[in-house]
């Protein structure tokens, strides 16, 4: 808030102050006006230079420390006993200083504003850069979220197809099932009502002869006709030797006689 000439209190010229002056000030010859704390701090030391525009402040009267809200007393003495036009001079001087100070404060005040105008004007320029871009990525989402609608939408189209195939693959599953069980049934019923024929021999399998029947021999005559005898005949033993013997004329002996 820029202060005007009704304002009763000044604010201190330190740059990172600005804090309202009560108590006591310190006043330089640059028209410059600080708190206790900063004058104090500041303007004490040889040679003393104004925070607020670097001035060397070498006089004996270049910085005063003057007490802001003065007793009656003093009021009544400090002027007292000068000359009309010096009283005049003096005010006219404070007049200044105070006007003076006005200004400066309005000027740091357009000066404070002219920034915070320059900040939000960047801001809005960065704020509507960055709107733009998220209205890019919003649509860019926008269009990603279609496409995944649609296929989804494909995606349930396709499943709703598979899943009618699949019960109609069910169906006739069950189907066939049924056929099955019918069949099987039907051949346990029918296996059950026939007798089951008795199982082959196994391979290599010879079956022995009765002991009252004497074993047959196949046994081939002189005229070359074949003859089947049996070992239990009271002939055999003849019948066998004479067609399997060769005649004694016939034969040669293996050994001669010297």
């Amino acid at each position: 808030m820029a202060m005007s000439l009704c304002d009763d209190t000044l604010l201190c010229n330190f740059p990172k102050c600005r804090a309202k002056l009560y108590g006591f000030a310190w006043v330089t010859a640059c028209s410059h006006v600080f708190c206790d704390q900063h004058g104090s701090g500041e303007l004490s030391r040889s040679p003393a230079i104004c925070p607020a525009c670097s001035s060397a402040l070498s006089g004996k009267f270049d910085i005063v420390r003057t007490e802001l809200s003065p007793s009656e007393e003093y009021k009544a003495m400090v002027l007292a006993g000068l000359r009309p036009e010096i009283v005049l001079d003096i005010s006219a001087r404070a007049l200044a200083f105070w006007s003076y100070q006005v200004h400066q404060e309005r000027m740091y005040q357009e000066y404070s504003l002219s920034r915070a105008e320059t900040q939000v004007k960047q801001m809005q320029k960065v704020l509507t850069q960055q709107n733009q871009t998220r209205e890019l990525e919003l649509n860019a989402i926008r269009g990603e979220v279609a496409s995944l609608k649609k296929m989804m939408e494909e995606y349930k189209r396709k499943y709703s197809e598979v899943s009618e195939r699949l019960m109609e693959r069910n169906r006739q599953y069950q189907k066939l099932q049924g056929l099955y069980d019918s069949l099987r049934l039907r051949s346990m019923v029918g296996v059950g009502e026939r007798e089951p024929p008795p199982p082959p021999p196994p391979p290599g399998f010879v079956q022995q002869a009765s002991p009252q029947a004497s074993p047959q021999f196949l046994s081939i005559g002189p005229q070359g006709e074949s003859k089947r005898f049996s070992c239990l005949d009271p002939d055999a033993n003849k019948t066998f030797f004479q067609f399997s013997s060769p005649p004694r004329h016939r034969g040669h002996p293996f050994l001669k006689k010297h």
